[in-house]
């Protein structure tokens, strides 16, 4: 038999040379385009989506990250300024973001913040005083922004419950004159940035502020906190609430505001119950009892030997205490009245005047009040250290306070409580009973379940307002 010689690799290699050609050829090509690519590390943020805060326009990125801070000095900060129109006095901040949506601080401070008195609605008449009333809080909300970033700096204006009570146009003139104080102003500006929050946006903002601040947003709903944030027109209740409690919530009707919205922070959904009592902040309150004694020679809760008027928006109250003193008991009864608490209530659980209560659950067993409650706690002595940015304590504190000072004549008030303002002394007793009354027949808190009480919330090695402007101004910097 013949014998066939084997044939070597290169032999082999010619044979099928036209196979080779046509395998390597798209394989070298991938692997040149490749090479030549520029090699530029993923941008996070291109791989984020912004989840909306429908029927109010909250916007809050999905990858925000907490977990590492900014130098403060990098040009890539953001700042956003928001000014807070409330009915008590006016309010200005300032905060600068890092990477991440990172608050930083802004020289010495975590935020630049700024007030003063009165509020916005105090200029019914006069809507360029009001306008010029921020002219200072704006030339320091100027002079915390750095010249080169002032054009892309974010500045807006929220008014509260207090202008919306006021008649006819007034509210939307003095917005106007607002509007024009800002047009001239250095920052990056929009008319519609002027307006009046509805009561939800304000719930809403003030719940993710406080819950950023301690870190609790992209946490199980369970592990937030519930707020009750008490301003001079309204108070405001949120919390997080069950996917099943939210899909069983009663439907609004129409001119109504719904009770449930959703949120999606941190790629977190969370399903807000807020509410929104217009005429139930603390100085519309004042003003809802002497509407109920009206005819009437005296109010039980204003202090023994009073006599003066109490102006409240555009209207105007006769108030006088009795000249044996006022009386804790007749108070709450008139201020459980005030609350329309026999309203009929149509849902399984209400808290005053028919409204849904939300129905409790583990989004408001942690309670964080907020506002007049804590200005007022440290007033009466149940807050202790005057340095304190927050206090535990439980709403029968409030009932225990308005009692010693409900019994005290109107000289004996200003002796005890030197700290509170000669204005207030009148209507010292309403305040911390109607305060306590709120609490526990209004939104039938436990006299006794331990709630905390804040003013500024401890972030890293600062405290920041609880207020809802820096909700309002993470959606700011937040948006495209």
């Amino acid at each position: 038999m013949r014998r066939f010689r084997q044939e070597s690799l290169g032999e082999k290699a010619y044979r099928y040379r036209g196979v080779v050609f046509v395998v390597c050829v798209p394989l070298l090509l991938i692997i040149f385009v490749l090479l030549a690519m520029p090699r530029h590390p993923v941008d996070p943020s291109t791989l984020s989506s912004i989840g909306p805060f429908e029927n109010s326009a909250l916007h809050f990125p999905h990858n925000l990250d907490l977990s590492s801070a900014s130098s403060g000095s990098g040009s890539d900060n953001k700042y956003a300024v928001v000014f807070d129109a409330g009915s008590s006095g006016s309010r200005v901040h300032v905060y600068c973001f890092g990477d991440n949506v990172e608050l930083i601080p802004i020289g010495d401070e975590m935020e630049l913040f700024r007030k003063t008195e009165p509020g916005l609605s105090s200029f019914a008449t006069d809507s360029e005083g009001g306008a010029n009333s921020l002219k200072e809080l704006l030339d320091d909300a100027i002079n915390a922004v750095p010249s080169k970033q002032r054009s892309e700096t974010p500045v807006r204006v929220g008014a509260t419950a207090g202008l919306r009570t006021l008649p006819g146009t007034a509210a939307q003139n003095l917005l106007e004159a607002v509007t024009n104080l800002l047009t001239a102003s250095p920052f990056k500006f929009q008319p519609d940035w002027v307006s009046i929050l509805d009561g939800i946006q304000e719930g809403a903002f003030e719940w993710v502020t406080i819950n950023y601040l301690l870190g609790n947003i992209g946490q199980d709903y369970g592990n937030t906190v519930g707020v009750v944030d008490l301003g001079g027109g309204s108070v405001q209740m949120a919390y997080a609430i069950s996917e099943d409690a939210a899909g069983n919530a009663p439907k609004a009707v129409e001119g109504e505001d719904v009770y449930v919205k959703e949120l999606n922070l941190l790629g977190k959904k969370y399903h807000l119950y807020v509410h929104s009592y217009l005429h139930y902040g603390l100085l519309a309150a004042r003003a809802e009892v002497l509407k109920l004694v009206e005819g009437t020679e005296t109010c039980p809760c204003l202090a023994g030997g009073f006599k003066g008027e109490y102006q409240y928006s555009s209207e105007q109250f006769a108030a006088e205490g009795s000249a044996s003193g006022a009386d804790f008991r007749k108070c709450q009864k008139l201020l459980v009245k005030a609350l329309n608490k026999d309203h009929a209530c149509e849902h399984m659980q209400c808290t005053f005047g028919g409204v849904w209560s939300g129905g409790g659950g583990d989004g408001q067993r942690k309670l964080f009040v907020a506002s007049f409650f804590f200005d007022r706690a440290l007033q009466a002595g149940i807050i202790k250290n005057p340095d304190a940015v927050e206090a535990k304590l439980k709403p029968a504190d409030f009932g225990r306070a308005g009692r010693q000072v409900c019994a005290m004549s109107l000289e004996d008030i200003g002796k005890n409580y030197p700290s509170t303002d000669e204005h207030q002394r009148p209507y010292f007793c309403l305040d911390l009973v109607y305060q306590y009354t709120l609490l526990v027949d209004g939104f039938a808190i436990d006299r006794e379940q331990e709630i905390t009480l804040i003013k500024k919330v401890k972030y890293k090695n600062d405290a920041v307002e609880a207020a809802w402007p820096l909700g309002s101004a993470i959606e700011a910097i937040s948006m495209k």
